[in-house]
Order: structure tokens, then C-alpha cells, then sequence
């Protein structure tokens, strides 16, 4: 078939075409050496478009580390949440479950190289995707990845390896670049697990259909849908047991609360286009959108114990809450997301040598949140039971103008590669009040009776707001073939924000292949990753169980900006500031084994957390009923060093086909100074050292024999500590190193029909019970960074033409 010259020339920038115009090969495929020696086939040889702007390199020719993940990588894991196959497939990532975290449950925290989640830059089709609305634990807010749909994905780079030089804001630890379908056919996917316990069944089907437009182009259409049930690991609570002892004409439900996965329904639709307007200009554009509602339990009010909701008062007379709730309540957490992006563009050249790309893309995430089974005991009888607590809502606008140049050098055999370019970004970030009930204190509150809804407090009037950041950036990257065995490579990025000003960072690269089939590679740089709108202006208002006393919290996260967050030290926030160095061998042999190792040193100050809890000082005002409270800072510097180990061997034996991946990653992050080194925040030091396995590896084998594939996968996780996140009092717990088994089956009926069965954690392991947490019924922690549910059992259909 005829293919433009544009569409050529655009594959061949991207990474996709090699030089000498052949389509570039999956990872396993043959390839060459820099010096055109043959090489055997291996998993190093794939093309790539993430940590480069060089028109021919590969997986072993990159100057930095990126691991490359195919469609069957992707299908080899049993989930339609890219968090959870990132966390199977990546040695450094990990995701946590963290059942009754309030939004967190929903938008689960993921971490590279265990730093935070917002500093990992997440692409698509080499486009910067949104964050999310939510700002978690310690004022992460990052992109939520759960929003991509599985189906529509074609490939996944993960580089791993600082680049704000060339990417801009949040790319410390490394860049995630989601790599949509764009070939022609159709593939249609049908799917059901549940747990060994019998619970939290998932229901998923997704399809994807692709047309070749002809010589102008293709398109690509895609649609899922997950329906997955609750889990719950719990016993039934101490003081429920009590309660039920004292009260026996009641019948309190068993457990009175759950600890668990979710209930949570997702839909998923997209589509990616490619079209030539003429041998020289090619329109892109692609969108993605999700929608999807979840409902999650909260902490149980003891009808004895919780005196703020159960309280009698005469300013409510023949008003008592056991009337409603007899045997205590659970509220029910709602959350209904609504994500969008849409990109659309335009690429050309100007001569084969200068090319150019002008881009715009649009994000919007947005969170409603809701309570029911609740109660705002100072409102009394006139109080609802259901609440509309308010929608948080981040919108993010982008341009961009790139240009790459081929300079021809006469002392070089090959052509300098200059990339260059501009981009404007604009994020807003907006809170709007829920009901006036769900924040409302009502005269119950003179005597006692907890005002705002009781579990989840509504954004309030005052909390309610919408805040703009606008930044401008030019970059330009080079790299520099230095004869058949040398490379270097250097780029720099100029950042202006309008909310604190600008930033200048750097990279240097440099590669030696020290024979055809082995390299060294070392980069060093400097990153940068800027305070959003959301974490400069925005407050909030959590309530917790404290594991001693059983006594609902209430503490407030206040911005810097806040008068009473001055008077007790709070500081305007400022961009946090990392230096990473890193140092790799990469190799390949004739017999199939591939494999590269690198160590890295990442240092980053003025790290952006939460500040320590403070009581609210005597004679100010605090109609929020707040136990403590603290706010954003600046707060501290660490150092995080650690080893990436990556062995694949490919083995063609006729119609048999073995795959074998090692992968492992070590990691350890220290808190140089700050307020973290402190006695009076212990919980941050240690949640920021020892919240994570420091070591964390997986070991993958595949076999192709005929119409039958086997796979199996044995996960590892080092040890790693826990905190009960009492508001005074923390208590720790050690929890050890742990080894799950999974295995699948699949079996290819014919041409178009195939079907896979397997189970994740084939042996029904559970970590080690967190103790300290047991008088809230929980089982597991739910800190853990890996499922705790058990056994999973999978079976899955497709149909492809």
C-alpha cells in the first residue's frame, strides 16, 4: 500500500518507522546494534517515542532507562485498572488499596521509586494528561491513571528517569507514556473474577474497533465497562460485641462496618484518529472519557460511646437520635467521577529535515461527593440523612509548538538531533458548597451535638472558590551521535508560573557501547515539580476513628493562606527541587538474554507534605468543631538512592515460544532535615522512610505451545511499616516481606476465538493482621501495597476479526 511521505516522515520522528522506512517491531522482535552488527532477538529492541526525540532509537540505544510494554504484557493481568497492571508489571511502582480512606478509596495513590504520586508526569500519545481533582494523603495530587482504559492501550513507556528538562513539571521519578491503538480490527473482551471468599465479583467487557482510512489515515474506537462488587475482610468490632451484650432485644448487624474494596461501576469510551490532509500535513486528535459511581463505608457510631450524635438535649425535646439509628450507623461515602481529555493537532515538515507539530489538548476531572446514612446531629429532627457534600473539579488547557531539526554536522556520520519548542499551560481548580446541611451548625451545637454531616463534613460557602495557574515554558534537547560509539545528549527548560515565578532545569546524557551488544549509560539532571492551584488555595475537612479511645476526630487541612495557618508558621509554598544522577549497563546476547541495571540517586528539598497537627489555640473561633489542625508546606529534604535489575530471555524453539522476566527494584528514601526530623512529627518521618517495601520484584515466565499459553508470575514484596493515624499517639507495626504466586491458562480456539482462565495469588495468602487497628474490626491493613483480599479467580473470552 502506498504510504505519504508526511505519514512517513511523522513515524519516523516518533520513533515508530526505522530509517530505513520499515514499521518498527514490538518488543521481541529482531533489531541491530548501533554499529549494524545482528543481534538475536530480544526484548530490548522495540521503538520508542518517550525520553527521546531521536528518530531511530531503541530500547537498548536510549541514553536513560525505559521499560516498554506490549498489548499481551497488558492483557496478562487481570484487571481493567492500569494501576493495577503497572503495579504487576513495573518493579518500582506501587499502588495501595486503602479501603475507608475517604476519596482515596476511589483514586487510589500510586508511587515510582517510591516518591510521591504527583511526581511521576503520566502521558498519552506523548500528550500530558490531567490530574485529578482529589488532593491525597500529605497534598498529593496527581493523574489518576484508573481513568485510561485498558482496551484502548496499544503500548506503555515507563522512563525511568528524571526529565522536567524535557517534559516540565512532576517528571522526577520518571514519565508514564500510554501509548493508544491505532491499528485496524476489532477485538471484543468478556470477563468475570471474584474473590476465593465469595465476594467482590467484577463483571467486565470492553471492545475496540480500527479502520485504515485509506492512504488518509486511520481510526480507532473504543468502549468498557467493569461492574465490581464489595469486599470485606472484617471482623466484627470489640465494642460492638459490648454493645450488643448490653442491648440484646437489638439485633446489630455483623460486622457493623466493612473493610473492604468498594462497590464501583465504570464505563469507559474513546476513540483515536489519524488523517492526512495532504502529503505534508496530518491531523490528529484523539479523546478519552469515564464516568463512574462508588459507594464506600465509614467508621460505625457506637449509640453508647458517640455522645456528639447520640447526646439528649432540651433545645430538641422528645428528639433522640436511637429513634433513627438504633443500633448505631455506618455512613455510606458516595463518589461519582467524571473525566475528560481531548486532544487534537496538526504535524507537517517544512523540508524532510525540519519538522513540526502544534498541539492543544483539554482535561477535566471532576468528583461529586455524597453521604447517606448519616446525620447532622445539630440540625436535630430537621436534619436529612443524605448529603450532597459538593464537587471538586480540576480543568487543565494546554498548547504546544514542537519543531525537531536533523543538523547535519560534516564531522558526524550521522545528523545531530535538535528538538525545540514552546507550551502554555492554564490549570484551574474549582469547590463547590455542598448542601447547606452537610456544613451547617445548627443550635444543637450549644449543646454539644456534632455539627456538618456526620463522616465526610460538605464543603462549605467559605471553602467554595475556583483558582487559576498559568505557566509558559520553552525547552530545547539535543542529542549527539559522538561516532559508532558514543552519545551525549543535553536539554534545558525555562518554566515561568504566574503563582510564584520561574525555574530553569537541565539534563546531560551519555551513552558508550562498549562492545555492539553492551552499554553504558549515565545522565544527570535537575527537576522541578510546581504546587497546584488546589494545594496553594484550597481547605479541607476529614473525621477519623481513634484506635484508643474509639472517639471520631475531626481535623482540618487549612491553606497557607489562611490567617489562623499564618499565626501558627504556615509559609507561601514554593516549587519542590530534585537532582538525580543515574548510571546503567544494558546488554543483549545471540541466545536471547537481555537485561540492563541502574542505579540512581534522586535529592529533593523543600518537598512539599502536611505540616504537624496543631490544637486550635485558646479564644479562636472554630465552628468546624476541629480536633487539630494543619496545613501545605515546604517541609523537608530527603535523598532516595536505589538499583533497577531488569533480565529477559526470548527463546523461539519452532512453534514454541518462552518468555522469562526478571524484574527488581530497591529503593530507600532518608529524611535529610526539616520539620519531619522532628519528635513532634515522628508519623511523617516514618510514613516517608518506611511506608513502602524497599525491595519489590516479580519474576514472569511465558510459554507459546501451539494453541495453548501458559504464564506464570511470583510477585515479591520486602517489609514495610504501618501507622494507625490516631490524632494523638500513633502506634506503628512492622509488617513482613511477602510472596504471592499467580498463574493463567489460554487457549486459542481458532482465528478469532480464544479464551483465558487463571487466579492471582494462587495460594490464598494474607499478610500478617495489624493488630493495633483491630479495635476498628479491621483485619489487613489498609496501608498495604498489595491487595489483601485473598484469591482471585478470573476467566476471560475474546473474540477478534
Amino acid at each position: 500500500m502506498h504510504r505519504s511521505k508526511l505519514s512517513r516522515s511523522i513515524l519516523l520522528a516518533l520513533g515508530l518507522v526505522s530509517a530505513g522506512g520499515a514499521i518498527a517491531a514490538d518488543a521481541g522482535t529482531a533489531g541491530t546494534s548501533s554499529s549494524g552488527n545482528a543481534a538475536a532477538p530480544t526484548q530490548l529492541d522495540a521503538m520508542l517515542v518517550t525520553g527521546t526525540r531521536a528518530s531511530n532509537r531503541t530500547q537498548f540505544e536510549t541514553l536513560a532507562p525505559v521499560d516498554v510494554f506490549t498489548k499481551q504484557d497488558i492483557q496478562s493481568v487481570d484487571s481493567t485498572d492500569l494501576k493495577d497492571v503497572l503495579a504487576q508489571l513495573v518493579p518500582s511502582f506501587v499502588v495501595q488499596r486503602l479501603p475507608m480512606a475517604d476519596g482515596q478509596v476511589f483514586v487510589r495513590p500510586a508511587t515510582l521509586r517510591g516518591l510521591s504520586p504527583d511526581q511521576t508526569l503520566v502521558l498519552v500519545n506523548g500528550r500530558r494528561f490531567h490530574r485529578s481533582a482529589l488532593l491525597g494523603n500529605r497534598g498529593a495530587q496527581a493523574a489518576d491513571l484508573a481513568q485510561i482504559p485498558t482496551s484502548a492501550i496499544k503500548r506503555i513507556e515507563v522512563l525511568r528517569d528524571g526529565a522536567s528538562a524535557q517534559y516540565g513539571s512532576d517528571a522526577i521519578a520518571g514519565v508514564i507514556n500510554i501509548i493508544l491503538e491505532d491499528s485496524p480490527g476489532t477485538e471484543i473482551t468478556a470477563g468475570y473474577s471474584q474473590y476465593a471468599q465469595g465476594d467482590g465479583g467484577s463483571r467486565d467487557f470492553s471492545a475496540r474497533t480500527g479502520w485504515a482510512l485509506g492512504d488518509y489515515g486511520s481510526l480507532a474506537l473504543f468502549a468498557e465497562s467493569s461492574n465490581s462488587d464489595a469486599t470485606s475482610r472484617t471482623r466484627q468490632r470489640p465494642d460492638a460485641i459490648a454493645f450488643q451484650a448490653a442491648h440484646p432485644e437489638l439485633d446489630v448487624p455483623n460486622p457493623v462496618q466493612r473493610w473492604g474494596q468498594p462497590e464501583l461501576e465504570s464505563r469507559r469510551v474513546g476513540f483515536n484518529l489519524k488523517a492526512n490532509a495532504s502529503d505534508t500535513l496530518e491531523l490528529y486528535a484523539f479523546g478519552l472519557y469515564s464516568h463512574s459511581d462508588g459507594v464506600s463505608d465509614f467508621n460505625w457510631r457506637n449509640p453508647d460511646t458517640t455522645t456528639g450524635a447520640y447526646r439528649t438535649t432540651s433545645i430538641f425535646p422528645g428528639w433522640n437520635l436511637r429513634s433513627l439509628y438504633p443500633v448505631g450507623f455506618s455512613p455510606q461515602y458516595g463518589n461519582t467521577q467524571n473525566d475528560l481529555q481531548l486532544v487534537a493537532g496538526l504535524r507537517g515538515e517544512i523540508t524532510p529535515k525540519l519538522r513540526w507539530d502544534l498541539s492543544a489538548s483539554y482535561g477535566r476531572n471532576a468528583i461529586d461527593y455524597s453521604l447517606d446514612n448519616s446525620i447532622n446531629a445539630s440540625l436535630g429532627p430537621d436534619s436529612p440523612t443524605s448529603f450532597d457534600l459538593g464537587r471538586l473539579t480540576q480543568t487543565e488547557k494546554n498548547a504546544n509548538a514542537d519543531f525537531n531539526y536533523e543538523w547535519d554536522v560534516a564531522a558526524l556520520s550521522k545528523p545531530v538531533n535538535v528538538a525545540f519548542g514552546a507550551e502554555f499551560r492554564q490549570e484551574t481548580y474549582q469547590v463547590r458548597a455542598g448542601d447547606p446541611a452537610s456544613y451547617a451548625v445548627g443550635r444543637g451545637a450549644a449543646a454539644g451535638l456534632e455539627a456538618n454531616s456526620n463522616g465526610a463534613p460538605g464543603f462549605s460557602a467559605s471553602q467554595a472558590g475556583q483558582w487559576s495557574q498559568r505557566s509558559k515554558a520553552a525547552y530545547v534537547d539535543m542529542e549527539v551521535p559522538l561516532g559508532e560509539r558514543w552519545s551525549i545528549g543535553a536539554a534545558g527548560r525555562y518554566e515561568d508560573f504566574s503563582s510564584f515565578g520561574s525555574t530553569v532545569d537541565g539534563k546531560l546524557s551519555a551513552r558508550f557501547a562498549i562492545t555492539p551488544n553492551v552499554a553504558l549509560r549515565g545522565t544527570l539532571s535537575t527537576g522541578f515539580r510546581a504546587p497546584t492551584p488546589a494545594q496553594l488555595n484550597t481547605t479541607s475537612t476529614t473525621q477519623g476513628l481513634d484506635t484508643r479511645t474509639l472517639q471520631i476526630f475531626t481535623s482540618g487541612r487549612l491553606s497557607p493562606s489562611d490567617p489562623l495557618a499564618q499565626l501558627l508558621g504556615a509559609k507561601p509554598l514554593t516549587p519542590e527541587e530534585s537532582r538525580t544522577a543515574s548510571l546503567g549497563l544494558t546488554w543483549r546476547t545471540e541466545l536471547g538474554l537481555s537485561g540492563s541495571v541502574d542505579v540512581y540517586r534522586i535529592t529533593l528539598s523543600d518537598r512539599f507534605s502536611q505540616s504537624a497537627s496543631f490544637a486550635i489555640p485558646a479564644g479562636t473561633p472554630n465552628p468546624l468543631g476541629y480536633t487539630s489542625v494543619n496545613y501545605f508546606t515546604n517541609d523537608f529534604d530527603t535523598t532516595t538512592t536505589g538499583v533497577d535489575v531488569v533480565g529477559n530471555y526470548l527463546r523461539d524453539l519452532g512453534a514454541r515460544r518462552m518468555t522469562l522476566t526478571l524484574a527488581y527494584n530497591y529503593n530507600q528514601t532518608r529524611v535529610d532535615n526539616g520539620s519531619t526530623s522532628v519528635a513532634t512529627n515522628q508519623t511523617q518521618r516514618v510514613l516517608f522512610e518506611d511506608r513502602l517495601p524497599e525491595h519489590k520484584g516479580s519474576f514472569t515466565g511465558s510459554w507459546d505451545v501451539g494453541a495453548w499459553s501458559l504464564m506464570a508470575r511470583v510477585r515479591y514484596y520486602g517489609k514495610w511499616t504501618d501507622s494507625t493515624g490516631n490524632a494523638t499517639g500513633d502506634i506503628y507495626q512492622q509488617f513482613g516481606a511477602m510472596t504471592f504466586l499467580d498463574l493463567a491458562v489460554g487457549y486459542r480456539i481458532n482465528e478469532h476465538h480464544s479464551l483465558r482462565v487463571g487466579a492471582d495469588n494462587v495460594f490464598d495468602r494474607y499478610p500478617d493482621e495489624a493488630t493495633f487497628q483491630a479495635s476498628r474490626g479491621l483485619i489487613y491493613s489498609r496501608n498495604a501495597p498489595y491487595d489483601t483480599d485473598g484469591a482471585n479467580v478470573y476467566a476471560q473470552y475474546r473474540l477478534t476479526f
